[in-house]
């Protein structure tokens, strides 16, 4: 987590980059820099992240996989059976 000063001098950065592109009739990109900032402000109150988020969902996913492997017998890939599948002709 950012405490103190570079969190500080980010959120600085954030509206000097929004207000100097307002004056430039970058309204889209103004747009950008305000969800960054507003990005920076949830994760640093929260806690929350998009690194976190993303964790969990694939830890999420690698769970099921394996959950539904297990229910069809499967247990994992065997490099020997498929070789003596394609041998086997």
């Amino acid at each position: 987590m950012m405490d103190g000063i570079p969190y500080i001098v980010s959120l600085i950065v954030i509206a000097i980059m929004a207000f100097a592109l307002y004056r430039g009739n970058s309204f889209k990109l103004m747009f950008l820099v305000l969800a960054v900032g507003i990005y920076i402000i949830y994760s640093h109150e929260t806690g929350n992240t998009a690194t976190k988020y993303k964790d969990e969902m694939l830890e999420s996913l690698d769970k099921s996989a394996r959950d539904f492997s297990k229910s069809r017998g499967a247990e994992g890939y065997d490099e020997d059976k498929i070789i003596k599948e394609v041998v086997k002709e």
